[in-house]
């Protein structure tokens, strides 16, 4: 049996040690220029957003970035802090004031550092016929999805600004639009960057979204914001608009100064982002990234300094053209193309049709 073992040792050993080299050498490769992305759960857009910035990033060799979908807003907040690996994360901008709130970070811990803001994500109410206003869901059950997701954190917020006393549930929201049919609650609340595909599912002609007020005093946060029969044909009828609010997603990162490796990463991982970020503008990426503005300041929040610094030699690939801006542009290319083939200027409805088209094939959206 010793002899035996012995063979095998000697055999074996040598065949081992050969191959040593060449899989530290493959760790090396693989693991070289890697980030890790914790996005938001699938109800979102972040998850399509990690998907299309790894695109972007990704160059086989030397950068990398493998997105993972976390359990929720405060979960990934938490993560970003302390979860070994974790580089960067897409959070709501009120998950930090929340955690705040709740103790669960010191008023003095900068939480995360923030790459830049990146879209809008909109506060959907669903709720059945016989809640009119927002108002007729005091003392009723709203289901905000699971415990400390970007729903209910908003929320429980928005609520508590209202002051309307509602009775929380902590359903997954699929479930919890089966209840919402069967009649078990009164409504549902998701925050999703429209159009949410959970909200498109809705067919019935008893759900119907409900107006949201916006409280000024929430301003820094919450923005005003509005639901129309572009994004959802089924649940709102044309010219009657629902008002609703919007809470912005930042893209964070962890506390890297004393993690060279994982800082470095992360630095050329913004140089890559900021650099290409004009080619998330075309045709076939998600429509949010035309309301990232690379940047714009966000209160609360400190800039990661590799950003901050990148943004400041490069401020005119960072501020895109704002709607307005680009209305104006489209209108005086108009003109001096009509004006250079001798025809007349276009009259500002038709223009206004053709802008729109215009934003609609930029944004791939269908005609």
């Amino acid at each position: 049996m010793i002899r035996i073992l012995r063979t095998f040792i000697l055999t074996v050993f040598p065949v081992v040690t050969a191959l040593a080299p060449a899989i530290a050498q493959q760790s090396v490769v693989t693991n070289r220029g890697v980030v890790e992305l914790e996005t938001a759960g699938t109800a979102g857009i972040s998850v399509r957003i990690g998907e299309e910035l790894a695109n972007l990033i990704d160059d086989g060799a030397t950068r990398r970035l493998v997105p993972v979908v976390g359990k929720g807003a405060l979960q990934n907040l938490i993560d970003l802090k302390y979860l070994r690996g974790i580089d960067i994360a897409i959070l709501p901008v009120d998950v930090l004031d929340y955690a705040r709130e709740q103790k669960l970070i010191s008023a003095t811990d900068p939480g995360a550092y923030y790459i830049t803001k990146l879209y809008n994500e909109e506060f959907h109410l669903l709720a059945r016929g016989e809640i009119k206003t927002v108002t007729d869901l005091a003392n009723r059950k709203l289901n905000v999805g699971p415990h400390g997701s970007g729903t209910a954190i908003t929320a429980a917020r928005l609520f508590e600004q209202l002051k309307i006393p509602v009775t929380l549930t902590n359903e997954p929201q699929e479930v919890a639009l089966e209840a919402l049919r069967k009649g078990q609650i009164a409504a549902v609340a998701l925050v999703a960057g429209k159009p949410a595909p959970l909200v498109q599912s809705i067919k019935e002609p008893d759900l119907h979204l409900v107006d949201i007020p916006f409280d000024n005093a929430a301003g820094e946060i919450y923005v005003p914001t509005r639901l129309t029969a572009a994004d959802y044909p089924e649940l709102v009828p044309a010219n009657q608009p629902i008002k609703t609010i919007a809470v912005g997603a930042v893209l964070a990162v962890a506390e890297l100064r004393f993690v060279p490796e994982r800082n470095r990463n992360v630095m050329n991982f913004v140089e890559t982002f900021f650099t290409g970020f004009p080619s998330l503008l075309e045709p076939g990426h998600h429509q949010k990234w035309h309301d990232v503005n690379l940047a714009a300041d966000l209160p609360g929040w400190r800039r990661y300094p590799p950003a901050e610094q990148w943004l400041q030699k490069n401020m005119q690939i960072a501020k895109s053209p704002s709607a307005d801006e680009m209305r104006l542009m489209f209108s005086r290319f108009l003109d001096e193309r009509r004006q250079a083939n001798g025809e007349a200027p276009l009259p500002v409805q038709e223009k206004s049709a053709l802008f729109q088209q215009f934003r609609d094939w930029q944004t791939g959206q269908p005609q």
